[in-house]
This record gives C-alpha cells, structure tokens and sequence, in this order.
C-alpha cells in the first residue's frame, strides 16, 4: 500500500513552495511497491515556517537534513534531538513556536520513535502543543524536555494526554517546576498502561507529592523506572514508597539520590527489601544524609534479596562498619564492582571506601562528541532493555 502525502505528514494551508536547493528525499512505503516521493524534514521545516512567518532556525534544519539522511537509507526508529545544551555547534534554543513547527513535522511521521527537546525556552504553552502531538502521534516512544520552562499547568497538560495515550514509553520532565502537579502525574499513573520511565527529578517535590505518586503506584502495572532525584523527599515519603514495594512487582529501578531520606527511610526501604520486594533491581540513595546504621541496613537487606544487584551510596556518611559492610558485599561476590559506586581499600588494617565513576545515569546533562559512550570512565547506567532509544542507552 502506498502512502500519501498525507499520511506522511498534516495538512498545512498551502504554503508556498521551498527553494529547489531545499533537498527532497523520497520516503519510502511500507510495503515493496513502488514509494511516492515526498518532500523531506527540511522541505516541510521551511514551508510551515513560512506559513506562520516563522524564523528559520540553520540549528533545527541541519538536525533535520541529518533524520532526512537516515531516512533515505531507510533507517527506522530514529530520535529527533533538538537538544538545547549542544556544545559542538552554535545553537539557538528552541521556542514554543519553534516547537509548534517540530509537533506538526512530527504528527504523522513514521520513521520517528523519540524526540529530545531538553533545555530549550519551551514553557507551559509548548507543553499543550507537545499533548496535542501525543494526541495524534501514535509511534513517538520517547520524549525528553528536561530542563524547559514548564510549570504545573504544562504538567497538567501532560497529566491530562497521558491518561488516554497508549504509545509512550518514556518521558522526561526533569528540572522543570511541577511541584504541584504530581498530584496530577498521581492521576495520570493510575490510568497510564504503557509508560515505563519518569522522571521527575528537581521538581521540589516534598511528602506530599512523594504520597499522591506512591498511591498510583499501588494500581500502576508499567512503571519500571522511576526518578524523583534531587527533590525534598524525607522518611516520611519512605513510609509510602516502602509499603507500596511490599505489593508492586512492576518497578525495577529507583532514583532517590540527593534527597533527605536519613537513617530511618533508608530502615524503612531495607526492612521492605529484605522481606517483600522481589522486583526492585536498581536503588541510588546517593546524597541523603545516611549514617552506619541505615547504609548498613541496605547492604543487609541484599544478604536476603537475590533481586537487588545495583546499590549507589556515595554522598552519605561512613562509619568503619559501613566500609566493611559494603567490602564485604563486594568480596564475596553478592555486589559487582559495576554496580555500584564506591570501591573498598585497605589502610593501616582499616577499610575505607573510595568513589568510582559508576552512578545511575550515563551522560544525563551530556553526551559524547562521536562514537558510544562506552569509556570505562564514563558514568555506569541500568539500562531497560525495552525502553532504549535508537542507538543509544537510556537518554544518552
């Protein structure tokens, strides 16, 4: 079956044409029979900015001439990244009207699964075309829009979409300012069936939000990975995140490092550990002000947990039995040096630990100029088989 110029991309009021140097890549059909051609990213890049009087951005068309050059050699799953924090060329940040133009490319488009659009200048109003954009777009997997200038209504907006949306896999609204609007994401996570990852970190999200986000997860049955790092989480929200481990089998990994969790959250989450969970693979508490007692509880609770295998606790305070603890752990084979962010020596008759480059994320504010991201001395990263983005880690 053929498909249309209409099927390929939303009508548009009859812009006029692009320069004949605009180049125009044929997209191929689903099937064997002969493709149409149709104009490229950059063709339609060009004729909806100038529809809306709208600045051409050299940054977006030279993005675009590259997924138009995957596209020709007939990739598929590719990820349009846009990102606002590029260091290897001159980059002018993404508007909300730039990221009009973006959604409309992307309405009915194929061949694109992921889109990373973080730290640009989209606010609340680039939020309701990106809900608009999920509304129709049945093939985007993965969206990214850390670091923008959206608020709670934006997250409303997201809320809302995602509660009837049943195709994205993975969103990142990471250092924005939705506070209030976990209580929305709450909503969203008890309808949601096919969302794998969130985060929400650097949200300033307190008790409250930590609850309204625990009590979906009891109804909840996608979730896998979820980030509420860099929040204002205390061991009050541990309450909840370790009743609801006892009962969810669906989280695998969880992000609470720089929060406030102390001693008697991290108690709470091993007491769960040790005796519940048989599910959660992955926890960093990295930077939450644990002393001995509670980092030697979680190390503990992995002598009883076969799950368990990833634990990041570097930022909290060492005690001698803390450093033997996790020395143990890693002697005996129980804890991999791999995963895990800290490495035992020996002075004097004394154990110590000393920090590696293994933490949660790879490359999560950057990522490499060429080539994977593979160093030894590149930051580790738990990766969900089913939510990677083409070619790359998880947000790499």
């Amino acid at each position: 079956m053929k498909r249309s110029p209409q099927q390929a991309r939303p009508e548009s009021r009859t812009p006029p044409s692009a320069p004949s140097t605009t180049p125009t890549p044929a997209w191929a059909a689903a099937d064997d029979s002969a493709a149409e051609p149709i104009g490229g990213l950059q063709e339609y890049y060009y004729e909806l900015c100038m529809e809306k009087s709208q600045e051409i951005k050299p940054f977006i068309l030279h993005i675009l001439q590259e997924v138009d050059g995957e596209i020709e050699k007939g990739l598929a799953g590719i990820t349009l990244n846009v990102a606002g924090n590029c260091h290897l060329m001159p980059v002018e940040r993404v508007t909300g009207e730039d990221f009009w133009i973006l959604c409309r490319i992307l309405e009915n488009n194929p061949y694109i699964n992921g889109l990373d659009v973080r730290y640009n200048l989209i606010s609340d109003v680039g939020a309701s075309y990106a809900a608009k954009l999920l509304q129709k777009n049945t093939t985007l997997k993965h969206l990214r829009m850390t670091g923008n200038k959206i608020e709670n209504e934006g997250g409303m907006f997201f809320a809302a979409m995602l509660q009837i949306n049943s195709s994205l896999e993975k969103l990142d609204l990471g250092d924005c300012d939705l506070e209030e609007s976990t209580v929305h994401l709450g909503h969203m996570l008890k309808e949601n069936k096919c969302l794998v990852e969130l985060h929400v970190c650097k949200h300033d999200i307190k008790n409250y939000g930590m609850k309204q986000l625990c009590d979906a997860l009891y109804l909840n049955r996608s979730l896998r990975y979820l980030d509420v790092s860099c929040n204002k989480v205390t061991q009050d929200g541990m309450v909840c995140l370790a009743d609801v481990l006892k009962s969810n089998t669906t989280l695998e990994v969880i992000d609470l490092s720089f929060n406030r969790i102390e001693n008697a959250g991290a108690n709470y989450l091993s007491d769960t550990l040790a005796s519940h969970n048989r599910t959660l693979k992955v926890l960093s508490v990295v930077s939450n002000n644990i002393q001995g007692e509670g980092l030697v509880a979680l190390s503990q609770s992995m002598k009883t947990n076969p799950t368990l295998s990833n634990i990041y606790i570097w930022g909290n305070k060492f005690d001698e039995a803390t450093c033997v603890a996790y020395s143990d752990l890693i002697h005996m084979g129980r804890l991999k040096s791999d995963n895990t962010d800290v490495e035992p020596f020996v002075v004097d008759g004394h154990v110590y630990l000393a920090e590696v480059s293994n933490g949660l994320k790879r490359h999560y504010y950057w990522t490499p100029g060429y080539g994977e991201a593979c160093s030894p001395s590149s930051n580790a990263e738990h990766r969900l088989r089913t939510c990677r983005l083409s070619g790359h880690g998880s947000w790499a």
